[in-house]
Parts: C-alpha cells; structure tokens; sequence
C-alpha cells in the first residue's frame, strides 16, 4: 500500500473524508497507472480530473500540436500554446495542477505496432480519441492486453459513454462490429459544443476512479448518452456478444491490428477534400471521375449519377488504376473508408485525388435531402 505524506492529505481532504474513498483508496489512486489517448477535447477535462483526484502515474498520449481551434474546447491550453505539441503542453499544465504524481508525455500515433509496448505501463486507459480506426484499436488492444478501457465519443451536441473491464462485460466492438457500424463525422466536419467534451470528459474521469476503487456501479454493459440540447441523459444496456471478433467465445482477431487498413496523421492531412455544395457546383463543368468506395449493396441503395463502384476491400487487394486527364473524386456514407482509398490512390500514384468531405451523408444533409444512402 502507497502511503501518503501530511502535503498529500492536505491535498486530498476531502477525498479522505468519504468513506468510500479515505486513506486506503487515495493511496489506491497515487499508485494507480492510466493512460490518456487524446489530449483534445475529451482529453484534457479528463486528464485534469484524475491528475486533481492524485492518479499516481497518467500518461498523456497525442501526437498532434495546439491549433486555434482547439481553445474552444480543449481546456488544458491558452493562446501561448498555439503550434507547441500538445502532450508537452498538457504535462506542464498538470504538473502545475498537481506537482505530486508522475506524468508521462508520449508524443506519438497510437498503431498497432506500437500499443503493446505502450499500454504494457499502464493498468486502465481513458480513450478521447476523435478517430474511428482508433477507438477501434484501442478497444482491441484493451481487451487482449486486459486493460480496463473508458470510452467516450463526441458528436456536434451529442455524446456517449462506456466502460470496460476484463471478464466484466461487452466491448465497444460488441455494440459496433464493425468502424462503419459506429462512424460520425469529426468535430472539424461537423463542428462540437465547446462545453460539451467537458461533460464527457468530467464522466470518464468518474469511470475511471470508481473502477480504480472498486466503488459504485460503473459504465459497464451500459452505454450512457447525453443531449446537451434537451439537457437529457439515457441508457442503454449492453450484452456481450458470443460472436464478437474479440472478446467472443472463438475471437477472429487476436493481435492489435490498425482498421481500415489504417491512415497515418500524415496521410489524412495530406488528402484534400472537397464539400459537397462545391462538388454539386462542378458536377456539369468539370471532368470529374466519381468513385463511390461503398459496398455492392450500399451502392444499389443510391449513388451519384456517373459514379463508379470501387468497394475498399477490391481497390486493397486489387490496386488501383484510373484515368489521368480526370478530376478524380473518392466517397463513401462519411468519409471514414474514402480517406482510407485516397491515401491507397496515393500511394499508387493518383494525382491529388479529393475526397467527399463528411461523405454521402454530407450530401443528403447540403445538397439534396432525399438522397437515399
């Protein structure tokens, strides 16, 4: 048992003075391990919490620097900070908060190459990444590894919650099997209330203490969503699912692997992308070639007029070969398997292709509602 020094019960007070907690759970949590993936918006409320709180050792895990648009949000930087890595950013600022714990800056994108050595130092991850093939590996790697995971996700006004904990209940892919089963646009497509990663991040940072504790009923086999709008909250319950592709009773995946074949930061900031309303605008003026990424089915729901299918999975086995002289355009229902195949045309030599940003969902909503997709 961590004991703790006369500064730290000063510190921790009124932690000490609930029964559920006291001096044997604050030395639980000075000797916890947690590790936060994402210093963004869910991020930094979250980390700023379980630093407070006296997690002994958090470590903070972003591979991007501040940009200006992240002061809306992410609370953890100022002005001063615009273009300085975040995690250096963020260690000063909770070194600040609580110069009694130890934090760990990993300044790196979380892949499956990687998360083993990385998740090795920690007991409980917090993920506030804004990446569907992350939240993906992160899941996966929590649950061959055995961590405890809490999860959360942000949507314009919207947002949910869960927990994991090994042998305790279903998993993320449990509820969504598949990326394309759980994909939204990111807050730069779809834009966020800028208190609305602090409510999350404020219940992740709860999560993780009750499950560090032992204490109350955690997020687990219950999904938790919140209306910012009505100011709601709902709950859904979760089973376990005896097919799962992980925690399943015969699992087909059994090493962290990267999701829809994986982009780097650096290849999803190389592609560019066009709005719907300004491919709508070029459609009858420009030599455009379309190619809708989608499944067979998906395609025959409804598509663009011209518009070639190209299933992901055939232009990764396959490869790639398309006229020159063309424009060409990649889509897909939201954008996540398009930036996948623009970086693929990429790689394969494909001048500057664009992708549809926000995908064929930003088409229906901005251009022609009664696109069916």
């Amino acid at each position: 048992m961590t004991t703790l020094g006369p500064a730290e019960r000063r510190r921790y007070s009124r932690h000490l003075a609930l029964p559920e907690i006291g001096i044997e759970g604050q030395s639980r949590l000075k000797g916890a391990r947690v590790l936060v993936v994402g210093a963004g918006g869910l991020g930094c409320p979250a980390a700023l919490y379980l630093a407070a709180a006296g997690v002994g050792t958090l470590g903070l895990l972003d591979c991007d620097s501040v940009d200006e648009s992240n002061l809306q949000r992410q609370i953890l930087f100022g002005s001063q900070d615009v273009g300085a890595p975040k995690v250096d950013r963020a260690r000063e600022r909770l070194r600040q908060l609580n110069p009694e714990i130890r934090l760990v800056a990993h300044a790196v994108e979380l892949c499956a190459a990687n998360v083993g050595e990385i998740f090795s130092s920690y007991e409980l991850i917090v993920d506030g990444s804004d990446r569907v093939a992350t939240r993906y590996l992160v899941n996966d790697a929590c649950v061959i590894y055995r961590k405890s995971l809490v999860s959360a996700a942000i949507y314009r006004f919207e947002g949910q919650a869960m927990s994991y904990a090994p042998d305790r209940g279903p998993c993320y892919r449990c509820l969504f099997p598949q990326p394309s089963e759980g994909v939204v646009p990111n807050c730069e497509q779809a834009g966020v209330l800028g208190v609305l990663p602090g409510v999350l991040g404020a219940i992740q940072a709860t999560e993780t203490i009750k499950l560090l504790l032992g204490i109350g009923d955690p997020l687990l086999g219950r999904l938790l969503t919140y209306d910012a709008l009505s100011l709601s909250f709902h709950e859904f319950r979760i089973a376990r699912r005896a097919d799962c592709a992980v925690c399943g009773e015969h699992p087909s995946i059994t090493r962290p692997q990267d999701p829809l074949g994986f982009c780097t930061v650096e290849e999803q900031r190389r592609v560019r992308r066009i709005s719907a309303p300004e491919l709508a605008e070029q459609l009858d003026r420009a030599v455009l070639t379309l190619i809708d990424v989608r499944e067979p089915a998906e395609f025959a729901y409804g598509h663009l007029p011209g518009a070639i299918n190209l299933p992901l999975a055939q232009i990764e086995q396959q490869g790639l070969t398309l006229p020159h002289e063309a424009t060409t355009i990649f889509m897909c229902r939201s954008g996540v398997r398009s930036l996948k195949a623009c970086a693929l045309a990429r790689r394969a030599g494909v001048r500057e292709p664009l992708q549809l940003e926000g995908g064929l969902l930003a088409w229906k909503a901005m251009v022609e509602p009664s696109f069916h997709v």
